[in-house]
């Protein structure tokens, strides 16, 4: 049971520290204004697609698990 409770503290760590970038990195990060980024903006309407931000974030999750499953 202790290698369970350890993996789940590195995650919970893992995920506090992606919610502090996600809260605090709004305001000093461009995610989801980058360019190629879609949004449309009509009267009482407005579509947003963050293409860029999605491959952006895919390629580095890919990494980071990457990084893992080789330890």
């Amino acid at each position: 049971m202790g290698g369970l409770g350890r993996t789940l503290m590195i995650f919970g760590a893992i995920l506090f520290v992606i919610g502090l970038v996600v809260t605090l990195g709004g305001r000093f990060l461009p995610f989801g204004r980058l360019p190629g980024d879609i949004v449309v903006r009509r009267p009482n309407f407005t579509f947003y697609f963050p293409v860029v931000t999605s491959i952006l974030l895919s390629i580095l999750l890919t990494v980071i698990l990457w990084f893992f499953q080789r330890r």
